[in-house]
């Protein structure tokens, strides 16, 4: 074999989906009693920009459109709220929500968007207080408060203030319990979610809840503590974890391999070997890499090679997946009918340690595989390869979609009206 494989003939285990279908029991956009209504909107315009404060990317803000115009068709008066990066509870000037309103401006000419200087206060409340049906208002950046990610009541209750009902379409913070996600819905008694986050929703637990076999995952990225309660979860579940990245080197080592200077958890190497073991009593195979792309040192390599995992040495940093690794990969994926790839295989922000991730990439497009990107760095590794509508579907949450894979009920959906039953 050219990879490390752990396999067994053991029938499916069955998982307790409850939590994760709750979302259906969940206020839609269309459950809502929105006529003439001040609806405050948590949207996520956490858009990347270059040096100069240009969107190199609006998807984010394009994707929100349908509830918009939903929104407007319904006569609202609408206010929308969304963080822009990480300012750490301070104004910064490279974060603020201008050049976020002037994209909304284009890509709704036709009505009338403002933008306030705040997102509570006085001010805030004159702006709101002056909008027409029909008419926008643009918040200021919510993390310039700490209080936004502590979730201080008194600051959501600031921004219920603002509105009549609440509708959540920032499926890419949906797992976050901040003040504008989760504590504002305990101070308004409509709350729904919007049709951007049904629609990721429904992609994702569509296929964990029944699944087009054989169902393949492919896991990246450099943290294994982000993908272990994953791997937990979808152990029996799926039919192949494919695994690569820098948390391949975590692996590797729980299995006796040396990695040299690679990145490693050593706090959960006991948690990869139980796993190991639990896929071994299952259904699931996982595989990890037989052959790796090394170098001397990340920033300025001055020597690369292309070795088998048992040839690692001291002075080694894995940097990709190698040759005889992608091929496997490739041919597992062949055969798959539906593929959940989350996190890069390498590093592809830069040219020479890119192949894994490239390769993989292209084969799942040329071979139209059924596959869901999970948000983050393998949606940016998308967008890089030029790939990005080329594929079924590309979260817009990283994080978020992780916890759905999970089989997780997120905060921000937990935290809306049900529906009424009969």
């Amino acid at each position: 074999m050219l990879v490390s494989e752990i396999k067994s003939d053991a029938g499916y285990i069955k998982r307790d989906l409850s939590n994760m279908l709750k979302f259906k029991e969940k206020k839609s956009i269309t459950d809502l009693d929105l006529r003439n209504k001040r609806v405050l909107v948590r949207v996520d315009f956490n858009v990347p920009m270059d040096e100069h404060g240009n969107i190199t990317d609006a998807r984010r803000i394009r994707y929100t459109l349908p509830t918009i115009h939903y929104l407007l068709n319904e006569n609202c008066r609408i206010i929308l709220i969304s963080h822009l990066g990480r300012p750490k509870g301070k104004a910064e000037e490279s974060m603020r929500i201008v050049n976020v309103y002037k994209r909304l401006r284009e890509y709704c000419p036709l009505s009338n968007i403002y933008i306030a200087d705040d997102c509570i206060g006085l001010d805030v409340e004159k702006m709101v207080e002056k909008l027409k049906p029909g008419e926008l208002l643009l918040l200021e950046n919510p993390r310039f408060h700490p209080e936004e990610k502590e979730n201080d009541e008194t600051f959501a209750k600031e921004l219920a203030k603002l509105a009549d009902v609440y509708v959540t379409d920032a499926f890419a913070t949906a797992h976050r319990k901040h003040a504008s996600t989760y504590g504002v819905c305990k101070h308004l008694e409509e709350k729904g979610y919007g049709f951007l986050l049904e629609k990721e929703m429904k992609f994702l637990s569509s296929i964990i809840a029944k699944p087009k076999r054989p169902l393949t995952v492919v896991l990246g990225g450099k943290k294994v503590e982000d993908k272990l309660d994953v791997i937990k979860y979808l152990i029996g579940v799926v039919d192949n974890i494919l695994i690569g990245g820098g948390m391949a080197f975590t692996f590797l080592l729980a299995k006796g391999y040396a990695i040299g200077k690679s990145i490693r958890d050593l706090s959960k190497l006991d948690d990869v070997r139980q796993y190991i073991k639990e896929a071994d009593k299952s259904c699931t195979r996982i595989y990890l890499p037989r052959d790796v792309v090394v170098c001397d040192e990340l920033d300025y390599p001055t020597k690369i090679e292309l070795i088998p995992i048992t040839e690692i040495r001291e002075n080694h940093v894995g940097v990709d997946i190698g040759e005889e690794t992608i091929e496997t990969y490739k041919k597992i994926i062949s055969e798959s009918k539906q593929v959940i790839w989350q996190g890069p295989l390498g590093v592809f922000e830069k040219e020479e340690f890119e192949k894994g991730t490239r390769e993989i990439a292209t084969h799942l497009v040329e071979n139209h595989i059924y596959t869901i990107i999970g948000g983050g760095d393998s949606a940016a590794a998308f967008e890089k390869f030029g790939f990005q509508d080329e594929v079924s579907f590309i979260s817009t949450g990283g994080g978020a979609s992780l916890e759905v894979m999970k089989g997780t009920l997120l905060p921000a959906i937990e935290c809306l009206s049900d529906k009424e039953t009969l």
